[in-house]
């Protein structure tokens, strides 16, 4: 429950907010795909529907996602089917959507809904958050409120900017006080009849109009229950006309809306009111913590074959952790200051394969990738061998051979995908150059037949 209640909704405020966002969304909403589904009278499809929408948005944007639910829905329609799956083309499916375990909880939920549950969704936020592994209060109640009418509220990221500007909760919104007071807010706000279409139309509203930056607040239906939209004009009024009130000695403009008494839901000392920002003062970012530095060392094989494509050799990762079931290439994270290692190996003593008569050895160098936490640097060699020199049948569980297109369907993360264009890109450089010391030594050669035959002439002549 809110303590701050200069900061809660008046019973008339949460009615004007309330007609004039669902008003607003009626006219205003996007055609996304997973919205077709709410008026299936499936419920159960309705909320696998949803689910796997919310947990695709989560950290991802709209214009992203759309492609991967379309083609996700059009293998899996219900969850009958997922639940059917393998996970390693659930694996597949995913890549390049980020924070691969998204993808195997959703699958281990339908699993578990099909095998334990018979089929049948839990109907409630809470039983939702207690069943399903991955599902947590945000993405509970969305499922609860869209797909099966529960009065509940839901807070991501663009409902924390909405209900800050609304109330001017100007804290750190990563505080678990700060966050129950959002939940707090949501759930007093929710429309009793509408409560699906409500939290989507407060997400909406942030994802389109209330924006981080620049936000459109003439087109904003709720700017008549915004406290950081009046502050931003009582504070546009005060300069214009000159009445502004300054700290003697820090010459700030005081921030008039601050609560009476000491509040710990309003913007701190240490950051005040910014009249450049507007309404953008809300929310304040929470600090971030620093990420994790890595380095991996990553050794690339291609096997050369005359008559086949050019084959890489991956690797599976373990099935938990960073990227768990993943493949990628021979990788060794390195520890700090440690001198490179031998590339080779990697693949000699984990996996059981021996590379002999080596034909070429390509340093690709450096290859940065960002993770949530981790900013990770693969230092990657790229070792080219004869198709000859390796027996298949020696390689352990877990190991494949693919080809380019094989490898770019695979359940391949982003950041080996990076790596792999890299070593692409060292390869046609390679090649370029190659072609240009051959250029310039048939030019010399050129060249010296030339001067050749013009002695030869001058000679006969004099």
């Amino acid at each position: 429950m809110m303590k701050e209640k200069s900061h809660c909704f008046t019973s008339d405020e949460v009615d004007i907010f309330r007609r004039n966002l669902l008003s607003w969304y009626d006219k205003n909403k996007r055609d996304l795909p997973w919205r077709k589904q709410v008026d299936n009278p499936d419920t159960d499809q309705r909320a696998y529907a949803v689910w796997v929408s919310e947990v695709m948005l989560q950290q991802t944007q709209v214009a992203t996602v759309i492609d991967y639910y379309n083609k996700w829905m059009k293998r899996w329609p219900t969850l009958q089917d997922l639940a059917l799956a393998q996970l390693e083309d659930v694996n597949e499916m995913w890549s390049g959507l980020g924070y691969y375990s998204r993808g195997r909880r959703l699958y281990e939920g339908t699993k578990k809904v099909v095998d334990k549950l018979e089929g049948r969704m839990p109907r409630t936020a809470a039983d939702l958050m207690k069943t399903l592994p991955g599902v947590g209060r945000y993405t509970a109640g969305a499922i609860a409120s869209i797909a099966f009418n529960q009065v509940t509220g839901v807070v991501d990221g663009n409902v924390i900017r909405v209900l800050a500007r609304l109330r001017c909760i100007g804290a750190d919104s990563s505080s678990q006080t700060t966050m129950d007071s959002f939940w707090s807010l949501a759930n007093d706000s929710v429309d009793l009849e509408r409560p699906g279409d409500f939290n989507q139309a407060v997400m909406e509203l942030g994802a389109t109009v209330c924006t981080p930056k620049n936000p459109s607040c003439s087109k904003c239906p709720l700017t008549a229950v915004c406290r950081a939209f009046k502050q931003t004009e009582d504070h546009k009024q005060q300069s214009a006309r000159k009445l502004v009130k300054r700290d003697a000695n820090k010459n700030k403009v005081l921030d008039i809306e601050c609560c009476a008494e000491p509040c710990s839901l309003c913007l701190g000392k240490e950051e005040p009111w910014d009249s450049s920002l507007g309404v953008a003062n809300y929310p304040r970012k929470a600090k971030k913590k620093a990420a994790r530095i890595e380095t991996t060392a990553v050794c690339l094989i291609c096997q050369k074959n005359r008559h086949e494509p050019d084959k890489f050799f991956i690797v599976q990762r373990p099935t938990k952790g960073l990227l768990a079931g993943m493949w990628e290439f021979p990788s060794q994270i390195q520890p700090k200051d440690a001198p490179p290692p031998d590339m080779l190996c990697i693949t000699n003593d984990k996996y059981g394969i021996s590379v002999h008569n080596i034909k070429e050895k390509i340093p690709v160098g450096q290859v940065s990738h960002i993770f949530s936490h981790i900013h990770q640097t693969y230092t990657v060699e790229a070792v080219t061998i004869a198709g000859d020199d390796i027996d298949e049948q020696l390689i352990v569980d877990g190991t494949r051979w693919v080809t380019k297109q094989q490898f770019m369907e695979a359940a391949v993360s982003t950041a080996m995908k990076k790596v792999f264009k890299a070593y692409e890109k060292t390869v046609e450089d390679n090649k370029k150059g190659v072609k240009r010391k051959r250029q310039i030594s048939g030019e010399t050669t050129e060249k010296r037949k030339q001067t050749a035959i013009l002695s030869f002439f001058k000679q006969t002549t004099s």
